[in-house]
C-alpha cells in the first residue's frame, strides 16, 4: 500500500468518474466524444478550488455538462455531413445496467434516438433530470438557467420524449427470445422465419457512416426488412456468424463475418415482435464493443 494517498481533486474525479462518462453520453450518443468531455472536465477540474465547492459531485456533474453542450453544437456540425443515417455508438455493456431498468431504456438506442430530436439544452436538461435525478437548481447552474425556465425546459422535454418515446420495451428474456429467432432466421436465410419476428410496421435504420454498405434512409415494413436483409446476405463471400452480447443495457447482436467484427445489431421488442432494428456497421464507431463500459450509478 503506497504512503501517499492521492490527490483529493483525483479520488474525487476517480470516484465519480463512470457517472461523468454516463452523463456526457447520454448528451452526445458519442462514447468517443464522451471520453474526450471527460479530459475537458478533468482538466478545469484540477483548477478548482475544492475548499469552496460544496458538493463535489454536482460540480463536476455542472463542468461535464457544459463541456458536452459545447461538443454538442460541434458535433451538430458532423452530423449535417455525415453520410446516410446515424446511430449512436453502442456501448458494450455490463449486466448490472440491465437490470437497471430506468438506465437500460435512457441508453436505448430507441430512446437516445428520439433525444437527438431535443434541442442541446433540452437534452441535457432531460438527461440530468429525468435520467440521473438531479435537483433544478444544480441543473440550472449546469446549463446557465434559472430553476423556474429549467422546470419549463424539463416539461417541454418530457413532453416532447413522451409523445415520441417507443413503447416500453418488455422483459430480457422476452427480447432474448426475440434475438433467438431473429438470429436462427438470419443464419438460415429464412424468409418466413422472419416475417414471424418482425412486427408489420418494424423499421429498420443501417449506420455504415459511407464506410461500409448501408441503406440511406430507414427502411419500414417487415416485407422491405426481410428483402433488404436476406438480399444483402445472399450477397456475402465470407462466412457469417452472430453471438449475443449486451449493448447498453439490452441483449443484442455481435455480427462477425469470418473473424471480423462487421456490425452491432440492436433492437427494440413490443409485444414479443421486434419492431425496430438498429444496425451499426461504421468501424469508427465499434471500438467500444471490445470490453464492457462500467457505467452509472446514478
Amino acid at each position: 500500500m503506497s504512503d501517499h494517498a492521492a490527490d483529493p481533486a483525483t479520488e474525487s474525479f476517480v470516484a465519480h468518474r463512470n457517472l461523468l462518462f454516463t452523463v456526457a453520453y447520454e448528451m452526445l450518443g458519442s462514447a468517443a466524444d464522451a471520453e474526450d468531455v471527460l479530459q475537458e472536465t478533468w482538466l478545469r477540474w484540477v483548477g478548482v478550488d475544492l475548499e469552496r465547492v460544496r458538493d463535489q459531485r454536482a460540480y463536476l456533474v455542472r463542468i461535464t455538462t457544459r463541456q458536452s453542450l459545447n461538443r454538442l453544437r460541434t458535433m451538430a456540425r458532423r452530423k449535417e455531413a455525415y453520410v446516410g443515417s446515424w446511430l449512436p455508438e453502442p456501448l458494450l455493456t455490463t449486466p448490472d445496467v440491465a437490470e437497471d431498468v430506468e438506465l437500460a431504456e435512457s441508453m436505448s438506442m430507441a430512446l437516445m434516438l428520439v433525444m437527438e430530436t431535443l434541442t442541446p439544452t433540452e437534452r441535457a436538461v432531460f438527461v440530468l433530470r429525468e435520467v440521473f435525478d438531479v435537483g433544478y437548481d444544480d441543473i440550472a447552474a449546469a446549463v446557465d438557467k434559472t430553476p423556474v425556465a429549467v422546470r419549463q425546459i424539463a416539461h417541454r422535454a418530457r413532453k416532447h420524449v413522451d409523445a415520441r418515446r417507443p413503447r416500453r420495451s418488455v422483459s430480457p428474456r422476452t427480447t432474448r427470445a426475440a434475438l433467438e429467432s431473429f438470429r436462427q432466421a438470419i443464419e438460415t436465410g429464412d424468409p418466413q422465419g422472419l416475417l414471424d419476428v418482425l412486427a408489420p410496421d418494424v423499421v429498420l435504420i443501417s449506420d455504415g457512416g459511407g464506410v461500409k454498405q448501408a441503406s440511406p434512409r430507414p427502411i419500414t415494413g417487415a416485407d422491405k426488412v426481410t428483402r433488404f436483409m436476406l438480399g444483402g446476405l445472399s450477397k456475402l463471400d465470407r462466412p457469417l456468424s452472430v453471438s449475443f452480447t449486451l449493448i447498453n443495457g439490452s441483449p443484442a447482436l455481435l455480427v462477425h463475418l469470418d473473424d471480423e467484427l462487421d456490425g452491432v445489431l440492436a433492437l427494440h421488442v413490443t409485444d414479443s415482435r421486434i419492431t425496430g432494428l438498429y444496425y451499426v456497421r461504421n468501424p469508427e464507431k465499434l471500438t467500444h464493443v471490445a470490453s464492457d463500459k462500467p457505467l452509472g450509478p446514478r
